[in-house]
């Protein structure tokens, strides 16, 4: 008598289909993220837009800036009456882009050319005068005398991990941050700074900043994450669904 032959063990699917399932949610909620933070992120561009498009208004009294929100005036457009001060110049280093065909602007490796400006109610602050390339700061010296200088205020910028160490000692910086800069010119810090306007032809440093141009450049790339990550998810089941079938595929090839 011949004993029967041995019936072939379901592949267990249980623990692939849990981790299927978790690994999908989460790669869903991240996609989700995304599609919130490119939410967050268009209502903040349309507000700086809206900022940036309105007429300038005076600044904001120097008494009053202890009580005010940097981040939340970011881009506010404003003119500023005073005077130049100080006989030096701070540099922060940057690259600016090259611009679509058709635009006229300088670019390549160079600094942002900051100074102190003494208003006429008697606060200083910072004016980011605008772009110098590497190759024409020689030409560049302080701005001296009255002036009235028509831009947008500007937040502080954040470090990161790979931003180099700023050289106070020499002027030099990798950073905007009002606060280091002006201690380095030996002014009292401001809360933010004045970024000016871009005027003539934007080939003539200091190149001010034309704020189109600048809110373009923010990076906007939620909506093609969210689609990596919902995209992955898709493949997980995929490749899921394959191994079930495969597995199947064997156990009904084995009872045949």
């Amino acid at each position: 008598m011949t004993a029967p032959a041995p019936t072939p063990r379901r592949p267990r699917l249980l623990l692939p289909a849990l981790l299927t399932a978790l690994g999908a949610a989460l790669l869903c909620g991240l996609g989700a993220w995304q599609l919130e933070r490119m939410q967050l992120k268009h209502a903040y561009i349309e507000r700086l837009e809206t900022q940036a498009a309105g007429a300038p208004a005076p600044m904001p009294p120097s008494a009053d800036w202890s009580k005010l929100d940097p981040a939340a005036l970011d881009l506010t457009h404003v003119v500023a009456t005073g005077s130049f001060i100080g006989d030096h110049v701070a540099g922060v280093r940057t690259t600016i882009a090259s611009g679509p065909p058709g635009t006229r602007q300088l670019s390549g490796f160079g600094r942002w050319i900051f100074q102190g400006f003494r208003l006429a109610d008697g606060g200083v602050i910072l004016v980011n005068r605008g772009f110098v390339p590497e190759g024409r700061l020689g030409q560049i010296g302080p701005a001296a005398g009255p002036a009235t200088v028509a831009g947008f205020l500007r937040a502080p910028e954040t470090r990161n991990a790979f931003t180099p160490e700023d050289l106070p000692a020499i002027r030099e910086f990798y950073t905007r941050d009002p606060a280091a800069i002006a201690g380095s010119l030996g002014l009292p810090p401001a809360p933010f700074y004045l970024e000016a306007a871009r005027e003539g032809d934007g080939l003539t440093p200091p190149a001010g900043v034309d704020v189109r141009e600048l809110i373009a450049r923010i990076p906007d790339n939620h909506l093609q994450y969210a689609l990596t990550w919902f995209g992955l998810a898709l493949t997980l089941i995929g490749v899921f669904a394959a191994f079930v079938w495969q597995s199947r595929k064997g156990s009904g090839a084995g009872t045949a």
